[in-house]
């Protein structure tokens, strides 16, 4: 075996093994969101439509939400508020990126949750955030 293929075929490994489904991301809230609540049964893709399009008072007095940025439609590309900065679709059916990995997904979580909220989501936030983000076709 050469060099080249047995790097290749590492370097596969690492992408396989780094890779993550969306059902994967998921079930990392759920395990998190039993551990908060031993009665927790699954997410609702209708606590995650109202979670998504309700409109915070934010501590500046504006109201915000998810949509405001992402759209009223996940599908659709979005405008970061501030920046003006092209946001792409929201949902995995537009978007297959969108969800597939862990450290990203966390990472804008808990950028946009502190931006919306204020605060930090909880894993039942996340979960059913992203079952309803899931649900569009």
């Amino acid at each position: 075996m050469s060099k080249t293929t047995v790097a290749l075929a590492l370097l596969l490994t690492a992408t396989s093994v780094l890779a993550a489904s969306s059902g994967e991301v998921l079930q990392t809230y759920t395990a998190q969101a039993k551990k908060d609540n031993p009665s927790f049964k699954e997410f609702s893709a209708a606590s995650g439509d109202k979670f998504y399009h309700a409109a915070v008072k934010h501590s500046s007095g504006k109201q915000i939400s998810c949509a405001a940025c992402h759209t009223d439609n996940p599908r659709n590309a979005g405008k970061h508020e501030r920046t003006s900065k092209e946001i792409l679709p929201l949902a995995p059916a537009a978007n297959k990126a969108r969800f597939t990995d862990a450290p990203t997904v966390e990472k804008w979580f808990k950028r946009n949750c502190q931006d919306v909220l204020e605060r930090e989501c909880s894993a039942r936030e996340k979960g059913d955030f992203m079952t309803y983000v899931l649900s569009i076709k």
